[in-house]
């Protein structure tokens, strides 16, 4: 079983603490993008919206989120012992299970054969759509 990334914000409060904190890294990392694309002042004030940034902020936070990968066996003896609502992507039949722990309320997991890194990318997204969008 591996560990990536390192958010694994166990209530609300924890969760958009992070969050918060996140914000000012999503904007200077807007601002540096836009001035590598070589934006004057006017584009980047017509451009980069709050929305930009907010989406940015988004996907920042959900890159960080904590991932564990392993077997389905792995995955089922770490779920044993845990009382978890589970919202479970993919097949059954498939030997890897990416996993997220949501406030350590919700597992959103997914399956995957092969394609560990883009498993977990796509499990994170899952995972902040899921149970982080609405409450942040």
């Amino acid at each position: 079983m591996e560990t990536h990334g390192f958010l694994a914000p166990e209530d609300e409060t924890a969760a958009r603490q992070q969050y918060d904190e996140t914000g000012p890294i999503a904007q200077t990392v807007v601002k540096e993008t836009a001035k590598a694309m070589a934006f004057d002042a006017d584009e980047y004030d017509e451009r980069v919206t709050g929305e930009v940034i907010e989406t940015a902020r988004d996907a920042l936070f959900a890159s960080l989120l904590e991932v564990r990968t392993g077997t389905r066996e792995e995955y089922e003896e770490w779920l044993a012992d845990r009382d978890r609502e589970v919202v479970e992507e993919g097949s059954e039949h498939v030997s890897h299970v990416a996993w997220h722990d949501a406030l350590a309320e919700t597992v959103v997991a997914a399956t995957f054969e092969s394609e560990e890194r883009a498993a977990v990318a796509t499990l994170r997204r899952q995972a902040f759509g899921r149970a982080y969008r609405d409450l942040l």
